[in-house]
């Protein structure tokens, strides 16, 4: 299955441990990517989400 096929019905917010996941990454990583701004991020009551359109962008698979 291709990178980008993975954001396939995804909702607009995913956590940080499932962009992990469908990025191949450790949920460490991914918190540390985020953390450095290399993932597109949203806070909200204290939670990290990935926000899945920019982050599909980010990997080339368009908004």
């Amino acid at each position: 299955m291709a990178l980008v096929d993975r954001f396939k019905g995804l909702p607009a917010l995913i956590s940080v441990a499932r962009a992990a996941a469908i990025l191949g990454l450790s949920r460490a990583t991914a918190y540390r990517l985020a953390e450095a701004g290399e993932l597109p991020v949203e806070r909200m009551g204290g939670r990290v989400y990935i926000v899945t359109d920019r982050l599909r962008g980010a990997v080339g698979g368009g908004a």
